[in-house]
């Protein structure tokens, strides 16, 4: 498994690409090895299984999710993943199959304080509240700990607020940029294998943009020159994501210039994006991945120039200071859209939030923003 795995790796890094995240029967092969760990693999074992095995509810995640159950239930054994390690691995996975293990273990005298940690920062917990909330009413004491912790938002707070001002380069398709530019009809089959796909971004020649392979390789040099300055880089143009919808055009934008998912393999989310025209349907992609993203006018900002843009003052400055443009969100509530990691894990956890508190007979939560009667006009005609 591990040769014919780094021979995989070989050959993406040839594309400069990540490998691709472990299918089922990969995943099942690594829990053998953990296991049994050869000698001098054991760093590179403890990577895959936490960083390379999708989240969620998909085979691979099973496998992983039932051999670190097994640990942390003390059933299986593993030389180098302890308890405690395999319950911090069941919280990175978000939701899905790690949340029965890690709500039962808050009856478990050694592993209940990691596993209440690890559920309250996990949202996507559905009906398993109800087992929390009944394990707190019967007077376990971490599991009401939980309940509180949703209550009091902190899976929100504990993330870092947006920027007051961040100093960002662009990077700049000019003219009307629709969805096929960014995930070309051609090169559907890819779409699964994001990285892959993402290659295919631009690939057309277009006024300042020069791809590597024309219709086959996007502007990667291009984009690498941009990256290497080490500042966040924004995605801008006159027109963006007209056409059909598409989430894998979301995909490939925030595959080069969104953030790393901690856990999630090949896949990214937040960045910045703003045009003076967004089109619906991809400006709500773009919401619901965490980017930051707005409309404003980019005729006076050039591809390579480095801004500073201000998001509650609503403003975009030169480096010298002067205002180059402004703007106005839709809603503030992006605002928390964006610390939460998007408009799906916001209004999910805003959901267990009001649940929580309601289990506890507290008032409504006042943490979060709350879109205002003009908000919800604009959002309608968006």
């Amino acid at each position: 498994m591990l040769v014919e795995y780094r021979e995989h790796v070989n050959k993406r890094k040839s594309q400069n690409i990540p490998p691709k995240p472990l299918n089922a029967d990969q995943t099942s092969d690594l829990v053998k090895l953990l296991k049994n760990p050869p000698k001098g693999e054991e760093n590179f074992l403890l990577d895959l299984i936490s960083n390379r095995v999708p989240p969620g509810v998909d085979e691979a995640a099973y496998v992983k999710a039932s051999f670190l159950s097994a640990i942390a239930t003390a059933k299986d054994h593993s030389p180098i993943i302890s308890r405690e390690l395999s319950v911090k691995l069941l919280g990175q996975m978000l939701g899905g199959y790690n949340v029965a293990t890690l709500v039962e273990l808050l009856d478990d005298e050694d592993m209940q304080e990691c596993a209440a940690e690890q559920l309250k920062s996990t949202i996507l917990v559905f009906d398993a509240f109800h087992d929390v909330a009944e394990k707190a009413t019967d007077g376990n004491n971490l599991a009401k700990s939980v309940i509180e912790s949703w209550a009091n938002a902190e899976w929100f707070l504990k993330n870092k607020e947006v920027p007051k001002s961040i100093k960002t380069i662009v990077f700049k398709a000019n003219g009307e940029t629709n969805t096929d530019d960014l995930s070309p009809a051609q090169d559907a089959w890819s779409r699964p294998d994001i990285p892959l796909h993402a290659l295919a971004m631009f690939k057309m020649e277009r006024d300042g943009l020069t791809p590597d392979i024309p219709g086959e390789i996007g502007p990667m040099t291009q984009i690498e020159e941009i990256k290497s300055n080490n500042l966040p880089v924004t995605f801008i143009g006159d027109v963006l994501g007209t056409g059909s919808s598409r989430k894998s055009a979301t995909n490939s934008v925030l595959w080069f210039f969104g953030d790393d998912i901690p856990g999630v393999p090949n896949k990214r989310s937040g960045g910045i994006c703003f045009g003076t025209k967004v089109a619906p349907i991809f400006f709500n992609t773009m919401e619901d991945a965490g980017a930051l993203v707005f409309e404003a006018s980019v005729d006076d900002i050039s591809h390579g120039d480095i801004v500073e843009i201000f998001p509650y003052d609503g403003k975009i400055v030169d480096e010298v200071g002067n205002i180059i443009t402004t703007f106005s969100h839709k809603s503030d509530v992006i605002l928390d859209e964006v610390r939460a990691g998007g408009r799906i894990n916001l209004i999910v956890g805003r959901g267990l939030t009001q649940r929580a508190r309601d289990f506890l007979n507290l008032p409504a939560t006042e943490v979060f923003r709350e879109p205002t009667v003009q908000d919800e006009s604009q959002k309608d005609t968006r």
